[in-house]
This record gives structure tokens, C-alpha cells and sequence, in this order.
């Protein structure tokens, strides 16, 4: 039986780029999409952006929330696919194929998430790669060598969010790494690596930006590691590179 998908994009004021992502999802090749947008109350276009793609949109709120991770969570407790993938609204699939190539990986009724590659794009043109990040096969224990997949590429069922929880919102740039710190190192979900780009994602995310930004996601980092009760070792970051929260961290 063909796995649905539920993608869900968080997004507030994005009226500049939600476009691209909502084409970007909404064309994909792969029949079984639930799409959902969560807006947290935007004060530009994006409303009248959303009310345009409305046919589009399988559930669609605005409302003021407690920033993207507490919009993520709105999103997953509203999904009802099988597998849950999550994309920013300045971001894009790298193509039409995207959700195909993941959903073959899921065909396997052992694997519980899927990640792959992500390049870094310029704002204005998404064509244009400024930096890769090339995940590489997980091995056990590689989170404390300062391993992680790219977020935006993580995608995971359903039944993982059930059993293990969502977003920690005490966490205010790193609950994207606590989250799969927890799924894949504490509890060992089981995840298979593919092989190629699949997220464009537009440079000038705010945790990238500056030292002050990287030393404070690199302390929730190691507060990740405490709240699972688990020991990160001996290492000055955690993490590299950092993901990006931008616009959503001054909800």
C-alpha cells in the first residue's frame, strides 16, 4: 500500500518566497499529499498568497502562536499521513521527484525516517548554490561527533511523533536538533540515508548569522543532550553546520 504524506510549511510573513514553496509541493509527482499551512498570523501578503492557493491547501490556520517550533507541533498534531515532512516557507524541494524518491525508501515497513542532502541557495536565486551539506550514512553515536542531518530533509512517520513526542518548546533555536537527537540517538529509530539534494534553502537564517548566534545554539545543543539524560563527551560544539531558524526566532 502507497504511504500518504503529510507536508507541513510554517510560515509568518513570507510573503516574498511562500510561493516558491507552495509550487514547489504542491507540483510533486507523488499523488498521496496532505498539505497544511500553519501562519502564524502574518501582517503582509501571505494571507492573500494562501487564500489564493486555498484549492491547494488541505488545512490552512493563521493565528499568533509561540513561534515556529509551537506552529511545527499544530501541524503535526493536525497531519494524518503516514510519513511527515516539514518545509520552511523559504525553502523549496530541489524538484518535482522529491517525495517519490523518499516514499520508495519508506517502502520498506522497517524504516521510520529518511533524510538526505540540502544545498544553500541565494535569496533571489534559488539556481544559484553558495554551500552543501552532504549528510552521509548515519552511524550510531555520530551526534557526538558532531553529526546530524539537515532538518528540512528529515522525514519521519507519523507513529515516531506519537511514541517519542514533538517539539520541545522550551527550546528556542534547537528543538530541530533535541528532536532528532532524541528520535535517532536515544531512541534508535530506525532511518535510511538518500543519496542526493532534495531542499534548496535560502541563505540568511538567523542561527547562521553570527558568533553570538552559533555559541547560543550550540548551548541548547548541550542542553538537548542533558533534558535526555545523555552525555555529549568532551566537545567545544556539537553540531555543524547549524540549522537555520530566520524569520520565525522574532515571531
Amino acid at each position: 500500500m502507497m504511504n500518504t504524506f503529510s507536508i507541513i510549511t510554517v510560515s509568518f510573513n513570507s510573503a516574498d518566497t511562500i510561493t516558491d514553496t507552495i509550487e514547489s509541493i504542491t507540483g510533486q509527482d507523488y499523488p498521496e499529499v496532505e498539505y497544511l499551512v500553519i501562519d502564524g498570523n502574518s501582517k503582509d501578503d501571505t494571507p492573500d498568497i494562501l487564500e489564493n492557493f486555498s484549492d491547494r491547501i488541505n488545512v490552512l490556520i493563521s493565528e499568533p502562536d509561540k513561534g515556529i517550533y509551537d506552529a511545527m507541533n499544530k501541524g503535526i498534531e493536525l497531519a494524518t499521513g503516514d510519513v511527515i515532512g516539514i518545509l520552511n516557507s523559504d525553502d523549496v524541494y530541489a524538484d518535482l521527484s522529491v517525495l517519490s524518491d523518499v516514499a520508495k525508501l519508506f517502502e520498506n515497513p522497517e524504516i521510520d525516517g529518511v533524510y538526505a542532502d540540502l544545498v544553500y541557495v541565494e535569496r533571489k536565486n534559488t539556481d544559484k548554490v553558495k554551500r552543501k551539506w552532504i549528510s552521509g550514512e548515519y552511524k550510531h553515536g555520530a551526534f557526538k561527533k558532531g553529526w546530524m542531518p539537515p532538518h528540512p530533509t528529515f522525514f519521519v512517520r507519523r507513529s515516531v511523533y506519537e511514541k517519542y513526542g514533538l517539539f520541545n518548546l522550551e527550546f528556542s533555536s534547537a528543538a530541530d536538533y533535541e528532536l532528532m537527537l532524541r528520535f535517532i540517538h536515544k531512541n534508535n529509530i530506525k532511518i535510511d540515508y538518500l543519496p542526493r539534494v532534495i531542499i534548496k534553502m535560502r541563505v540568511g537564517g538567523q542561527s547562521n548569522i553570527t558568533f553570538k548566534n552559533r555559541v547560543l545554539a550550540n548551548k541548547e545543543d548541550r542542553k538537548a543532550w542533558e533534558v535526555n539524560d545523555l552525555k555529549p563527551g568532551k566537545l567545544t560544539f556539537i553540531r555543524k553546520p547549524l540549522s537555520k531558524i530566520g524569520q520565525f526566532l522574532n515571531r
